[in-house]
């Protein structure tokens, strides 16, 4: 059934159309816009406390509509747990966010005396942009359409944000929340939509964040290049982790298991190559079948299991090809091995897949599935070299015999987050450590540690000449050195 200017939304549980979108006409979203960037000059004048206060109003009534949200989200993703503990989730960003916010803003306040003209005094002024444009994936559909604007509109910015069409669900029943804290609608507005929303967002904003491919993240960057407006890129990864010849093999196996396989393996710092120490690798590689054999897939009681649907279908056909390609040039599956249709939805069971190489896309090519190749090295160098071979740099994992033996391995892996003796850490460092992509993974600052609020702020400096200017020999003098 078409139903005019909409979009369907597809049903990742049961491949079915069963919800449709309207999206906006670019002059609906320029009309948000101005409506938002109006109300932002009072938010920003608002004193910091007023800005945290109507943010933890907004977490009280995401947990009390709790049960809407997390329905509506699963039905975006096809999966349960992870979207029940989304809204508390959010939740608890808020209000650790609102409890740091204080100490950093104070900090990023200088002020002082020039070392280079003793005469002249300093102090800083931190001005947030009017409008934050957030577009965002659907892998985690709420949480990550907020992970960048909860820190903006603390920082006194407005946010105008576009989840994906994919998982639009959600955004209902998180729109009724905002509308429950009337200071908090005038600022923070949701539209939905495709590439056309998209680009009528980034033609309205002040600054933007954008988390999804590499591709598209290429547009993004262009578009707003060309208005002369920052932009913060979250795109891919091809994370490896290395297990050393001395490190547990059942405590490696569990944590490249858990992370490699989280969420069907549909989180950007998925681990997607394993590379393991050629004495160990037939044990590690046995463990790794028999747990990973093990798992359940979510189907057909979405309340059960640990494996959901693909989110996106296509993505199952992305893994499909790489499986495929793997095999056609000698690698073998193990375990596990290309989707299959269950009730209407695309299930993968855990795959293990070894005898692969670097000329194999499943090596190369972001996967986004529950697939762990697993590839022999002799030597660390051997291990680090294979580690960095990709055009990513996203995070990354070693587990060793040691605390000592890993950090000596990370400190050599270009990515941004390294997790030592376990997988998937980075959300750890959410609020308290600062860390950038290398090459294709992103573009920008942090959006971790103090940098996620500071990145909205614009800085000035305001100087003030105490010195006697009808002494000076000239306007330009300089003070004796």
């Amino acid at each position: 059934m078409n139903i005019p200017n909409t979009m369907p939304v597809q049903n990742p549980r049961t491949g079915e159309v069963d919800y449709y979108i309207t999206p906006p006409t670019a002059q609906e979203v320029k009309d948000i816009a101005t409506r938002l960037r109006a109300n932002q000059v009072a938010w920003a004048a608002a004193p910091l406390e007023h800005r945290l206060s109507v943010l933890r109003k907004f977490a009280d009534v995401v947990e009390k509509n709790r049960d809407a949200i997390t329905k509506a989200e699963s039905l975006d993703t096809g999966r349960w747990r992870i979207s029940k503990e989304a809204p508390d989730g959010l939740a608890w960003s808020i209000r650790g966010w609102c409890d740091r916010a204080a100490d950093i803003l104070a900090r990023a306040h200088l002020e002082g005396t020039s070392t280079i003209m003793p005469n002249v005094t300093y102090r800083t002024q931190l001005k947030p942009y009017p409008l934050l444009g957030v577009i965002s994936p659907w892998n985690f559909p709420l949480m990550l359409s907020v992970i960048d604007a909860i820190p903006a509109l603390i920082a006194g910015c407005a946010a105008l944000i576009k989840p994906s069409e994919v998982t639009p669900r959600f955004v209902a029943p998180l729109m009724d929340c905002i509308a429950q804290v009337p200071e908090l609608a005038g600022v923070l507005h949701y539209v939905v939509g495709g590439g056309e929303t998209g680009q009528a967002l980034i033609g309205n904003v002040d600054i933007v964040c954008f988390t999804g491919s590499v591709n598209t993240g290429r547009k993004v960057a262009e578009a707003c290049a060309r208005r002369f407006i920052p932009v913060f890129l979250e795109l891919g990864g091809k994370d490896p982790v290395i297990v050393t010849e001395n490190a547990d093999i059942d405590k490696a196996a569990t944590a490249v298991l858990r992370g490699s396989v989280f969420a069907t393996g549909q989180i950007c710092f998925s681990l997607e190559r394993v590379y393991v120490q050629e004495k160990i690798h037939d044990k590690f590689v046995d463990l790794l079948v028999k747990k990973s054999e093990e798992i359940e897939l979510n189907y057909p009681d979405v309340h059960k299991g640990h494996i959901g649907p693909f989110i996106f279908g296509k993505q199952a056909a992305v893994v499909d090809s790489q499986l495929d390609d793997a095999v056609a040039h000698g690698a073998k599956i193990r375990t596990g091995g290309k989707s299959q249709n269950l009730g209407g939805g695309l299930y993968m069971r855990p795959t293990v897949v070894t005898d692969v190489t670097h000329d194999m896309k499943l090596m190369t090519d972001e996967t986004f599935g529950p697939v762990m190749p697993v590839m022999k090295y002799k030597t660390e160098a051997e291990a680090v070299k294979l580690a960095n071979e990709t055009e990513f740099g996203l995070s990354g994992a070693v587990i060793a015999g040691s605390e000592d033996e890993a950090m000596k391995l990370g400190q050599q892996i270009d990515a941004g987050g390294i997790s030592l003796q376990d997988t998937i850490l980075t959300t750890a460092i959410l609020r308290d450590a600062e860390k950038t992509s290398f090459n294709f993974s992103g573009l920008g600052g942090s959006r971790m540690g103090p940098a996620s609020i500071l990145r909205f702020l614009r800085k000035k400096a305001l100087m003030t000449q105490k010195g006697d200017l009808t002494a000076m020999k000239s306007l330009t003098e300089l003070p004796a050195a």
